[in-house]
């Protein structure tokens, strides 16, 4: 198979209302910068055949642009672009060197501020943990082996943890950016991608006590709401002594249930409109066009198929296969899946994950067709 082409924010602000769907011609570039341009994302953007090309190369370009313009590691774009492509190795080959060139970039730049100087500095926890995560995956996924610079990222983000045993976060910006619970999830999956990382710590060492208290954290706190449900699955199932299989059966078994009539799941429908950032985003949400019959997104439609997945759900499954067929006829012709932002409605960052998962389901299901556009 052919190789295909490969914020820093400091404060929140309420929205609480909702622009009408306004024509591409009105809308802002989602992502631009020097001959990069990735058009607005739109609900009414039309649907195409299935393309793992055209996603593909939306991913590449968007980290791209993202780490040009804005020169930080986000949650939403270039974290969560080498989070997920490196698993996509078999399928589409090596993730953009530029990309982890980048990380290490910014590590080295996070790495000169003290930790307790970072350890409640706006987001900067989160790009830390994003930046341990993303390369514990270009690790596990492209060399086969711990580099220095996973070494290095782990150990920066538990020097910034707290005595409760996940870190400073935000409450806006959900889902990414708006709770403690989510920085405790993608810190847990850094240790258990991270290869040989966790399992070379001593008994004694006080990094491995770390790794203990984050794992007690994530077990015996209560999800904030249903999203965080399923994150808390999804981190027992690559890291161990979090939750029994039984407890996993039943976080499988709420996915199931909120499998909706199409095929697809909607992030909405796992939190309600007051648990997302602390209830910031309530009105905005409550005055969405679809908040009575929220719609099937490429989000929460591609994450619940790669936690079932992982959770061991058979490849013939009905649910499993309800949700693929979904994907394979809802991709739109920028190569996205369509997933309104819980934030705003301008440039609906959320899209990029809602295009990242579905990709990695669909390798996982061996359901892809490459085509040439």
């Amino acid at each position: 198979m052919p190789r295909l082409p490969g914020i820093l924010i400091v404060g929140c602000f309420v929205v609480v209302t909702v622009s009408c769907v306004r024509g591409a011609d009105d809308l802002p570039n989602q992502y631009e910068a020097g001959d990069i341009k990735v058009v607005a994302a739109r609900a009414d953007e039309p649907v195409i055949d299935i393309s793992i090309e055209k996603a593909a190369e939306h991913l590449d370009r968007g980290a791209i642009a993202w780490s040009q313009q804005k020169k930080c590691v986000s949650c939403h774009t270039n974290g969560t672009y080498l989070f997920i492509r490196p698993s996509l190795t078999p399928t589409l080959g090596a993730p953009l060197a530029e990309t982890r060139k980048f990380f290490v970039d910014q590590l080295a730049v996070l790495s000169k501020i003290e930790a307790r100087k970072l350890r409640r500095s706006g987001t900067r926890p989160a790009q830390v943990i994003y930046i341990a995560a993303g390369l514990a995956e270009w690790d596990a996924h492209v060399t086969k082996k711990l580099s220095p610079a996973t070494d290095k990222a782990l150990r920066l983000a538990f020097e910034m943890q707290n005595k409760e045993g996940t870190w400073h976060s935000l409450t806006c910006w959900p889902p990414f950016e708006s709770s403690a619970y989510q920085e405790a999830h993608m810190a847990a999956m850094a240790v258990a991608s991270a290869p040989g990382w966790f399992s070379s710590l001593g008994d004694e060492d006080e990094l491995r006590a770390k790794v203990d208290l984050l794992k007690k954290y994530i077990r015996e706190t209560k999800p904030p709401h249903d999203y965080a449900s399923v994150l808390q699955l999804w981190t027992s199932l690559r890291l161990d002594g979090i939750l029994n299989a039984e407890q996993q059966q039943s976080i499988v078994g709420l996915i199931r249930e909120k499998q909706k009539p199409d095929g697809g799941w909607s992030m909405r429908q796992f939190a309600t409109p007051e648990q997302w950032g602390g209830g910031n985003r309530a009105g905005k949400l409550r005055n969405e066009p679809e908040f009575e019959t929220e719609p099937s997104d490429g989000h929460m439609t591609g994450l619940a198929l790669l936690v079932l997945q992982e959770a061991g759900v058979p490849t013939d499954d009905a649910a499993l296969h309800r949700g693929l067929t979904w994907l394979r006829k809802n991709q739109r012709e920028s190569g996205r899946w369509w997933t309104r932002s819980l934030n705003t409605d301008k440039s609906h960052f959320i899209t990029y994950s809602g295009t990242a998962y579905p990709l990695l389901a669909l390798q996982r299901s061996a359901a892809t067709r490459v085509t040439t556009d």
